[in-house]
């Protein structure tokens, strides 16, 4: 029923915008972390290069020796790590550019479900980067004696070891984007349902 003097009730005007800003908030420090982390994975694969001397025979006395680097451009595994993070490194860059200008946009219709969807595609580009380059990295660290592959992280160990770091960092950064992706698809549940109770609220006789 309507209040005296005809006022339609108030469902929770107040509440609702400040515990939107708390979530945008919350989202945008979530996607400072994972741009920074994306952006570390990508730049830590993308330069790492190790260059080590071995010596592969003799010849009488005098040893035979081979100059082998390990780079990432060797593993296509590697080569899609790096474009995966560097994809979502500028995907978070751009929707936080577009975060903090958006009291100077108006979304409207379909627009606030794209950036959730382009999460979504993210993740899934990153989380197939990390996990092929994961799959390569156990098997440069172990090898695979079925295989007869022999391992190589016990003479490139720097090389190895940085990789294994660029790993984490992008594994943690596709963690903070699937918080993200939660975060955003409840808000929009919250809100139309909060636009719902307001509209019932307001054809009330």
């Amino acid at each position: 029923m309507a209040s005296e003097g005809g006022e339609k009730p108030e469902v929770g005007h107040d509440q609702a915008p400040a515990a939107s800003t708390k979530v945008d908030w919350t989202i945008k420090g979530l996607r400072v972390l994972a741009f920074l982390l994306t952006l570390n994975a990508t730049l830590v694969m993308a330069l790492n290069k190790q260059t080590k001397t071995f010596a592969v025979g003799t010849i009488g006395t005098v040893p035979l020796r081979a100059t082998l680097s390990a780079k990432f451009q060797h593993t296509p595994a590697f080569v899609f790590f790096v474009i995966a993070n560097a994809i979502a490194a500028l995907h978070n860059l751009l929707m936080l550019v577009v975060g903090f200008a958006g009291s100077k946009l108006s979304f409207k219709g379909l627009a606030p479900l794209v950036i959730p969807i382009l999460d979504l595609v993210n993740v899934a580009i990153v989380s197939g980067g990390a996990s092929a380059a994961v799959f390569m990295g156990q098997l440069g660290r172990n090898g695979n004696s079925h295989a007869r592959w022999n391992k190589i992280c016990d003479k490139f160990e720097s090389f190895c070891d940085r990789g294994g770091a660029a790993m984490i960092s992008s594994l943690v950064g596709a963690l903070l984007m699937i918080i993200i992706c939660a975060v955003s698809i409840i808000r929009l549940r919250n809100h139309y349902g909060y636009n719902k109770l307001a509209l019932n609220s307001s054809v009330l006789p």
